[in-house]
């Protein structure tokens, strides 16, 4: 089945409408289990893994880099695999954007990847204590120099992301090709309103995180007594409120008609709004994957969407 492919805003770029997050690599998804994830993912259509040099610091006895360093094992068992991906990965996230912090962690990033060039390469948020003409420009000297192909924006805010955009472009820099963010069925106002009309008013694709909610749109947790299935269920406390309880029984009825898993139509009702280029799902498991896969290929009808839209609203 052919699988959709999005530009990744002007990058000349083109992506699956699911990316793969590396997040659980070397961390809930050993090294054996990432491979196969990273097999099927490609064998079923997707090109884009997104990493980070900071996955997976927060474990004890882990450093950062070991998504990378998956992802990099991975490709050095396989030549032919590197051009059937679009690698993406960000800096940033505990050493800020100084210049020489940018430089010293792309040539870091690279050697763990065992690549050449990283295709996007984000800003994993921002700093406010970098000028954005410095942080930028040691983007653009990285694609300059060949190591990078396009740049991305993580976690901007819109008044931070529109400063950005117009300082690429005053400065003659490369200019921000995507922004990531979180946004899903339960949280949209972290991304709907002014954010989402800064990104697209620019032209960038949106490339939205925890599309699942911490697995809260899987269905997995529907009351306390649910929230110690997984090391993430205690973030989903807040779900539990409000119109989450709704937007599940919103997609309970959805998936009676189509016959798809809840986490296969969250994800296809985010590939399905304004702007988003690519959605972010991670995978500690080849079945798991699969119902994000299938997101790729649902189309919901325009009245299981409006239903959808009500609930989450």
């Amino acid at each position: 089945m052919t699988v959709e492919k999005r530009p990744l805003g002007q990058s000349g770029i083109e992506v699956a409408t699911l990316a793969l997050g590396g997040n659980v690599f070397g961390w809930t998804a050993d090294e054996a289990t990432s491979f196969d994830i990273l097999d099927t993912f490609v064998a079923e259509g997707g090109n884009m893994v997104d990493s980070a040099d900071v996955y997976s610091a927060w474990v004890p006895g882990h450093q950062g880099g070991e998504s990378e360093i998956v992802i990099g094992n991975w490709l050095k068992g396989d030549p032919a695999k590197r051009n059937q991906v679009v690698i993406a990965t960000k800096v940033g996230f505990f050493d800020g954007l100084a210049p020489e912090k940018i430089a010293a962690a792309c040539d870091a990033s690279l050697r763990r990847l065992g690549t050449e060039t990283i295709d996007l390469y984000y800003h994993h948020k921002e700093d406010p204590n970098v000028p954005l003409a410095e942080s930028l420009g040691a983007m653009d000297a990285l694609v300059k120099a060949g190591k990078v192909r396009a740049i991305g924006l993580s976690q901007y805010s819109a008044e931070r992301l529109d400063e950005a955009m117009r300082t690429a472009e005053a400065n003659s820099l490369a200019r921000p090709c995507a922004l990531q963010t979180w946004y899903n069925m339960v949280e949209r106002p972290k991304l709907e309103g002014e954010l989402r009309d800064t990104a697209l008013a620019h032209g960038m694709g949106i490339v939205p995180f925890y599309g699942l909610a911490n697995g809260f749109l899987t269905g997995k947790y529907r009351s306390k007594d649910d929230l110690e299935k997984s090391v993430r269920g205690l973030r989903n406390v807040e779900y539990l409120e409000g119109r989450g309880m709704r937007v599940l029984e919103a997609l309970d009825r959805v998936a009676a008609e189509t016959g798809a898993a809840l986490a296969t139509i969250a994800l296809a009702w985010t590939i399905g709004q304004p702007g988003v280029t690519s959605t972010l799902a991670s995978a500690t498991s080849v079945d798991q994957l699969k119902q994000s896969i299938a997101a790729m290929h649902l189309r919901l009808t325009r009245e299981q969407l409006a239903r959808l839209d009500e609930a989450s609203r």
